[in-house]
């Protein structure tokens, strides 16, 4: 098993831009700690899709779709694009991509599974 090494605080330690950085990291978690939101975002990893793409991908009926998707743009994590009567959805953060991609390693990579069985 590998030892996890804590990271030096940087000099000098100030409280208050931690508490400020505590709330946004927070902020962003609490945003994305729901599994409609999550099967979102992930699905919106490989680019930009309309409300009905979505729901073909994720099974998440449009009432309950829209809900979420509001949830995630008032959050800032997604941005939108309307051509004609569609509105199409992106990723707008990169902490969303970069908290993905960990969450992608640790239970839907192949090598996840793989020890998820094991277990």
């Amino acid at each position: 098993m590998e030892t996890l090494q804590a990271q030096e605080l940087p000099a000098p330690f100030n409280l208050d831009a931690m508490r400020a950085s505590a709330y946004k990291a927070s902020s962003l978690l609490k945003a994305m700690g729901n599994a409609d939101r999550l099967m979102l975002l992930c699905q919106l990893t490989q680019g930009e899709h309309c409300v009905s793409d979505l729901e073909q991908r994720t099974g998440i009926g449009q009432p309950t779709l829209s809900q979420q998707l509001g949830v995630l743009r008032e959050d800032m994590l997604v941005a939108t694009r309307r051509d004609g009567k569609q509105i199409y959805y992106r990723v707008a953060s990169p902490a969303v991509l970069a908290v993905l991609q960990v969450l992608y390693a640790h239970f839907c990579a192949p090598r996840a599974q793989f020890d998820d069985e094991a277990d």
